[in-house]
């Protein structure tokens, strides 16, 4: 039962959040001034950020998500999580304790998310 609740329900909010967070590269400003001051602060940069997010993603092993996540010590991260699981469920979805967190940004790499268009080239 805890597998089927965590692939559909955490199939059902993934995707919640990746629609509600999904916009044209001209839509948006780029992150907010405490957004970008927090990521330099954990990353360096906004691009070594997504450097970091971009292989986090490249690194999932068959089906999953990546992330960008506020952790219970108020610091970003950047985690992945397999299937439909998602780091508010750790550790009961098999998610790493220090991947735990609360999602800011999540990426979709299920096959379905790319596969017409970069076929297994990630």
């Amino acid at each position: 039962m805890a597998k089927a609740v965590i692939n559909q329900g955490g199939g059902a909010l993934n995707h919640a959040l990746f629609w509600k967070w999904m916009t044209g590269p001209t839509d948006s400003n780029g992150p907010s001034a405490e957004l970008k001051g927090a990521i330099e602060g954990a990353f360096g940069s906004v691009d070594d950020c997504k450097a970091a997010f971009n292989a986090a993603a490249a690194g999932v092993f068959g089906s999953g998500w990546a992330w960008l996540v506020l952790k219970p010590d108020g610091k970003l991260a950047i985690t992945s999580t397999p299937n439909q699981a998602n780091p508010l469920m750790a550790p009961a979805a098999g998610v790493a304790p220090d991947g735990a967190g609360i999602p800011i940004l999540g990426l979709d790499v299920w096959e379905h998310a790319y596969y017409l268009k970069y076929q297994n080239k990630r």
